[in-house]
């Protein structure tokens, strides 16, 4: 057990996946994983394990932004062995040819966050996805049909915005989206040497200005689990 996850030690899987919503990963049990038992209950952040196709995987909810998702993550890996951690999320995107439900493989995730800082002090730091996995999803992004989008991408600690045209300078500069986590999630796996990789489905668009609710957020979006789970189960 850790501080904010209440397991048995053996309960938590290797490979786990990370959504934001713990009702996401509770969905993610209840529709992909054979024989789901909860492993996780505290703070109310939901957390299943399971198996899917014949392999064991876990699912562990991380509440919103890079502080939350941080204690998760090295909980995650410290208490519980996790070796190959994945965010299942949403995004919203920068590009008009990036539509809403089309999945952004985040290959790098910059920020504008102060937590590297911190670490690195006036150095930059560039969090990027395991190859193996990145590869592995975009494959399976192919095969399954589903439209994704391999590149860069920007983990805010803002949702909200004081200036609506922020999102315009990272777009010049070749970013697909932004969302609130990922950065963090590459930036624990470099230092603690587990594989990471973010799968991210558009729920909103700063451009065109479309949205999905927050009904289709939390129970819909399954295809970008199932290219999250065929990367991460792969034969490495």
């Amino acid at each position: 057990m850790s501080l904010h996850l209440n397991a048995a030690p053996g309960q938590i899987a290797p490979t786990v996946l990370l959504p934001g919503d713990p009702l996401r990963a509770q969905h993610i049990a209840q529709t992909f994983f054979e024989n789901p038992v909860q492993h996780n209950s505290v703070r109310g952040m939901l957390g299943f394990t399971g198996s899917y196709k014949g392999q064991a995987v876990s699912v562990q909810g991380t509440g919103m932004g890079m502080a939350s998702a941080g204690i998760y993550i090295h909980e995650l890996i410290h208490g519980y062995g996790a070796q190959t951690l994945i965010r299942v999320g949403t995004c919203g995107s920068y590009h008009e040819g990036v539509q809403v439900r089309d999945l952004i493989l985040a290959q790098a995730a910059c920020t504008d966050s102060n937590i590297n800082n911190l670490r690195f002090g006036a150095s930059n730091y560039a969090p990027i996805a395991d190859f193996g996995l990145l590869l592995g999803a975009y494959q399976s992004a192919k095969a399954r049909g589903v439209s994704a989008h391999v590149g860069n991408i920007l983990s805010s600690d803002t949702f909200y915005q004081d200036d609506p045209d922020r999102y315009k300078l990272w777009a010049q500069f070749g970013l697909l989206g932004v969302e609130m986590e990922a950065a963090q999630l590459y930036t624990l796996a470099a230092k603690f040497g587990v594989r990471a990789l973010t799968v991210l489905t558009v729920s909103d668009h700063l451009v065109t200005r479309q949205a999905t609710s927050a009904d289709e957020r939390q129970q819909t979006f399954d295809q970008m689990v199932e290219v999250a789970l065929d990367a991460a189960l792969a034969p490495v």
